[in-house]
């Protein structure tokens, strides 16, 4: 203690030591850092969201296709055998749809369990438990920096090993893993088929991997010499992307006047294979954002923040 003296001569007692802030606690640092995890509720809402968007779509073609059939069978002058046979085979047709829309929703509970499951352990980390929480969290971080490095046989093993499987997205890297196998041994197919199976979400994200494929798909027809299949090609498939793309079209049209590689820079870099590695790594990107992950792995993104 210090004895201040005030103006009037008169003296008091005034403490010197700064108040204490305590520091913050544990659970109040988890809350911050669970910030970052935006995509461990999101990537399973949607999945499921694409699930439920697909069994409906699938539902709703069965069923037109089997209304216009009925339709045409009350139109038409048919025997009643051929009436009755129609009516079986459509009866077999709703049975069919029956047992596929039982699977689906089974598939439809698997993933809302799996939402629920994440929405618990956010909700599950307290005082007593939270270093068995936090080590849980661990694995499940190094599990999705795993399947994001193509390590799925290791990160499946660590994820079985600690029962977390509904706490991690092997099946979406699996999804993944199918298209990125496919451009890494240059072939095309399963991204575009992966392009359409997402068309109307990819719209709205404006992306423009589908273009950078085609544009690919026609390279390689112009590298094996065949240019009326490469022209006839860029008709069908590029024709619709011109007005959005209309610098690179005119680049990589011009690549058909040339007789084997280009010497020129400009219209060389098409054939490059760095190209391929160029597409699987835009797949990456747009997958990530299909999904709302994060563009890196979040193992680097905590690292990042303890250096």
């Amino acid at each position: 203690m210090e004895m201040d003296s005030l103006p009037n001569g008169n003296s008091t007692t005034t403490s010197t030591t700064a108040p204490s802030t305590a520091p913050p606690s544990k659970l109040t640092q988890l809350t911050e850092s669970l910030k970052l995890e935006h995509q461990f509720l999101r990537v399973p809402f949607e999945h499921f969201k694409k699930t439920i968007r697909a069994n409906i779509r699938a539902v709703e073609k069965e069923v037109s296709s089997v209304i216009s059939a009925v339709n045409d069978s009350a139109d038409s002058d048919i025997s009643n055998d051929d009436a009755v046979q129609r009516l079986t085979s459509l009866v077999s047709r709703l049975q069919g749809l029956k047992r596929k829309m039982e699977e689906e929703r089974r598939t439809e509970n698997l993933q809302a369990e799996r939402c629920r499951a994440r929405i618990d352990h956010l909700e599950s980390p307290d005082a007593e438990n939270l270093t068995g929480w936090a080590n849980m969290r661990l694995k499940r971080i190094l599990v999705d920096y795993m399947l994001r490095m193509s390590y799925y046989d290791t990160g499946l093993k660590l994820a079985e090993s600690s029962n977390m499987l509904d706490l991690v997205d092997f099946d979406i890297y699996l999804e993944a893993k199918k298209v990125i196998d496919a451009l890494q041994n240059m072939e095309i197919a399963p991204a575009l088929a992966w392009c359409a199976e997402n068309k109307s979400r990819l719209k709205k994200l404006k992306s423009k991997f589908e273009f950078q494929l085609r544009l690919q798909e026609y390279i390689e027809l112009v590298r094996a010499e065949n240019h009326m299949g490469a022209i006839a090609y860029a008709r069908k498939y590029l024709a619709p992307w011109a007005a959005m793309h209309t610098k690179e079209m005119q680049q990589v049209f011009a690549t058909v006047a040339f007789k084997g590689i280009p010497e020129c820079s400009v219209y060389k870099a098409f054939f490059e294979p760095k190209q391929w590695d160029y597409l699987v790594e835009q797949f990456k990107q747009e997958f990530c954002r299909l999904y709302g992950m994060n563009p890196e792995p979040l193992l680097n993104i905590f690292l990042q923040i303890l250096l």
